[in-house]
């Protein structure tokens, strides 16, 4: 066994092995050598002091532990060189870690790693920061993966409903629900103002032009352009394909108008006329269709008479059509209004010929039901100043074979059924084809207490409302100055 307990230098530690650090015995021991040492180099007169001989301290524990497994009695006294301390810092540090085995704190210098409070705080702290670190690049990570798997998503259903619309838009319907094609023969196929494709689908299987409502419907689905098709008489062939009845439908040059158009207000004389000038009838089969109720489809409320009954409006003529086909497509509509609205039938013929009196008494919207309730005024009021009489120039203009104009006092003397100055209440029949808007403005009358209305401008349409003889009589003298200014308008 080697003694590494002799007096001199001690034996330098193996590299790379730990250090072995003093007993608290021990550093005792050595601080008391270097207070020693201090009083003798501060002692006056620069005489020396005796110096103590220190108690033996070995160098290291692993140097004891090497010499024996018993402690040794003699210990190694540290050398002046050793002990002395010297105005030189680094000197001075060099002694105090060959006396203490310890590495001296520096001035200006922290020493974090030597102090186990301040170590483990700094680890602690140090390791959350590296953790908020790596969470974030982790959250950003998966924000942009989350960024790019929708965006990716939402590219990839576009693309899917492209293909299917492209892939629709391609294929045509099952054999089983259509026709294979290309058709043959001819047919003439009529679409009505308002048919919804719905309509036109049903006619073309009426017409066999097509097989299925469904397959007509898949193609008008698959197709943005359906919408705009035109009403008109159309050339079309026999079991057709649907996409190619479509296609068919929306050529413009396929398509030829042989409409009939019936404004509001059109007594039946003059739908009459309109009828024999378009379509290919004479008027006197027109006037005779008119006289028949039972094929123009009359209720029994008209009485036989088809004036009020024509609703206005565009109607398609079809070349195998009789002008009591048409007057028949009329009367349907009108009817089908009056149902829609919930009018009962026995106040159809009372509610179309106030109506009508209101479809020729207005040219602006806004004055409909405020006319009207002037109409419901005189009836109902017969103790007022008006005693029941409707005193309309319409009437009295119906009545003499007219549909214009201001009638004059001895027209107004003429003693017809349609006199409504001389006879109190509503003439016997509707006076004209009243709009859907006349109808609707009778039901829902303004409110108001008005007697009289008169135009004072015929060109704009300027109506004036009065409860009073006095404030009408105003309102007539400046009818009056308008015509006086606008010779041949009234």
């Amino acid at each position: 066994m080697t003694d590494n307990n002799r007096e001199g230098t001690p034996k330098p530690e193996v590299s790379g092995r730990r250090p072995n650090f003093p007993t608290r015995r021990e550093l005792r021991q050595q601080r008391e050598a270097l207070a020693a040492e201090q009083a003798r180099r501060q002692s006056p007169g620069g005489q020396q002091v005796p110096r103590k001989k220190p108690t033996e301290v070995p160098a290291t524990r692993a140097a004891r532990s090497d010499a024996s497994p018993m402690r040794s009695a003699s210990t190694s006294t540290p050398s002046p060189r050793q002990t002395r301390k010297t105005d030189h810092p680094r000197r001075d540090a060099r002694l105090e870690t060959q006396v203490t085995g310890k590495q001296p704190t520096q001035p200006g210098r922290r020493t974090l790693h030597n102090d186990p409070l301040t170590t483990g705080t700094r680890s602690r702290r140090l390791e959350a920061e590296r953790k908020r670190v790596r969470r974030r690049r982790r959250n950003a990570k998966i924000r942009t993966a989350v960024i790019l798997m929708s965006v990716i998503a939402l590219i990839a259903f576009c693309v899917y409903l492209a293909w299917g619309a492209i892939s629709r838009s391609t294929t045509s319907a099952p054999e089983e629900i259509d026709y294979p094609g290309p058709g043959s023969g001819s047919v003439e196929f009529v679409v009505n103002p308002g048919d919804s494709g719905a309509v036109i689908g049903s006619n073309l299987v009426a017409a066999d032009v097509v097989k299925t409502q469904e397959a007509f419907l898949s193609a008008w689905n698959d197709n943005q352009a359906a919408a705009s098709i035109l009403p008109g008489t159309y050339a079309m062939k026999k079991q057709m394909r649907a996409v190619d009845a479509l296609s068919a439908l929306l050529d413009e040059s396929n398509r030829t108008s042989n409409a009939a158009t019936v404004p509001p207000g059109f007594t039946k004389q003059q739908i009459a006329e309109r009828l024999s000038a378009i379509g290919e009838f004479t008027t006197e089969d027109v006037e005779a269709a008119l006289n028949d109720a039972d094929q123009l489809g009359l209720p029994p409320e008209a009485e036989g008479n088809a004036e009020g009954w024509l609703a206005p409006g565009t109607y398609e003529i079809h070349s195998d059509d009789q002008p009591a086909d048409v007057l028949r497509r009329m009367v349907e509509a009108t009817i089908k209004t009056l149902t829609d609205l919930d009018v009962p039938p026995e106040q159809w013929h009372e509610v179309l010929t106030k109506a009508s009196i209101l479809e020729m008494e207005v040219n602006i919207d806004k004055y409909y039901p405020m006319v009207a309730r002037v109409i419901e005024n005189r009836l109902t009021e017969t103790d007022a100043s008006t005693v029941g009489l409707l005193n309309m120039d319409s009437t009295v203009n119906y009545g003499l074979g007219r549909t214009g104009g201001i009638p004059t006092y001895a027209d107004t003397e003429t003693d017809t059924p349609y006199n409504t100055y001389m006879h109190k209440g509503l003439p016997p029949t509707p006076i004209s084809s009243p709009s859907q808007k006349a109808i609707e403005a009778t039901l829902k009358p303004a409110d108001g207490d008005w007697l009289y209305f008169v135009t004072v401008n015929l060109d704009s349409g300027e109506t004036k409302f009065a409860r009073t003889p006095e404030e009408h009589e105003e309102n007539r003298q400046e009818l009056q100055q308008w015509c006086d200014a606008n010779e041949g308008k009234c």
